[in-house]
């Protein structure tokens, strides 16, 4: 027997659980397919960091169109999501990384986005934890974060009371003729269909230029107040969009419960998700860089998650070239947990015809032509 949908969403993450709740918000049929647990996977390997990012003029767009959402939604969200704003403080280490604290601000404030510069003292007494020497910051306070996995599941169980139906445990198999086939067999007939598996979007899509990036999360025991901001160092960026190498950059977080969540690690190539213990070492290291009484602190667990990522460090979002019933919402890389909820809102804008709030374009999987394929 067939099962029929208007919708069938496979992955379950923060992106898939995003785009259920937007499909049934405007009265589709949502059958959502998670070979695993919801918000597991990426989302579960996330800082859960809702961040305006100025990288380029579309991730910009989109960060900031998603941390409205975001906001908008705080009279909403359950306690367990844990939503804080937190505000980021881009760490300048020298006075080459201060200069540009002033460009990264010029940028914001050109675009309506609050951002305030911290000298060296000012710096010192918003975290006095950080070492001294550091040349300065730039405060972004309209930044926040959330307990990722819960906020995922808060959004499935928003579709569900709309009448959504979780098929869990249940791998997809094959996509043909408008219909999803699952590995029991089953089969669901639906007249969209949307890929929201990040990293193993490529299971179903072997021409998409989707990489797999493993990074490495440490959480601490509690330590109340020893960090007020979502703390990332000014060379993040530069780590990121490295392509080539393993890399590390600091990148702490306070959580409600008074840990202090560590990162981050980029790697491309480690195919295996163990935790890889030298690129943990470097990753603590770099950390006490910045905050040197971190090294005393007891951590409580190590774990690593797939990030999606593309050449143009942007994600696709939109119709799938060769079948206009499948559509794509994959390839955040580190951006998914900031940008579900813009990413399903242009992503059902497109479906319905609705006129998006921001430009479609540079995210659609058609852009660049041979963008969307392996070399």
């Amino acid at each position: 027997m067939t099962e029929t949908a208007d919708a069938v969403i496979i992955g379950a993450g923060i992106v898939g659980a995003a785009c259920a709740e937007a499909l049934t918000r405007d009265g589709l049929r949502v059958t959502v397919i998670e070979s695993g647990a919801v918000g597991g996977g990426a989302t579960a390997a996330g800082m859960g960091h809702v961040v305006v990012m100025d990288d380029s003029e579309a991730q910009f767009t989109l960060t900031r169109y998603s941390r409205d959402l975001w906001n908008q939604s705080v009279p909403v969200l359950p306690p367990e999501v844990e939503f804080e704003a937190r505000g980021t403080l881009w760490i300048a280490a020298d006075e080459e990384e201060y200069a540009a604290v002033h460009q990264k601000q010029g940028f914001y404030k050109a675009r309506g986005v609050r951002a305030e510069e911290l000298d060296a003292q000012s710096l010192a007494e918003a975290e006095p934890n950080l070492r001294s020497g550091l040349a300065g910051a730039l405060l972004i306070p309209g930044d926040s974060v959330v307990y990722a996995p819960c906020a995922a599941q808060w959004l499935v169980t928003q579709a569900q009371r709309r009448g959504a139906t979780l098929k869990l445990g249940a791998q997809v198999v094959a996509l043909h003729d408008e219909k999803v086939t699952l590995s029991d067999r089953s089969r669901i007939s639906a007249g969209l269909t949307v890929c929201a598996t990040g990293a193993w979007a490529t299971t179903l899509f072997p021409s998409l230029a989707v990489r797999p990036r493993k990074g490495h999360l440490a959480i601490t025991d509690r330590y109340p107040g020893f960090a007020r901001h979502e703390l990332v160092e000014l060379g993040y960026l530069k780590s990121a969009h490295s392509v080539n190498s393993d890399s590390v950059a600091f990148n702490a977080q306070p959580r409600r419960t008074g840990q202090i969540l560590i990162g981050s690690s980029r790697q491309y190539g480690a195919e295996h998700k163990e935790v890889d213990h030298q690129m943990v070492v470097r990753m603590l290291q770099r950390a006490q860089e910045y905050m040197p009484a971190l090294g005393k602190m007891s951590s409580l667990r190590t774990w690593t998650g797939f990030r999606a990522a593309t050449s143009d460090n942007l994600p696709f979002i939109g119709p799938w070239p060769s079948d206009k019933s499948v559509w794509l919402a994959t390839g955040h890389e580190g951006l998914g947990i900031t940008t579900s909820l813009g990413t399903a809102r242009i992503l059902v804008d497109q479906m319905t015809g609705a006129k998006s709030q921001i430009p479609v374009e540079p995210y659609l999987p058609s852009r660049a032509g041979k963008e969307h394929v392996h070399a």
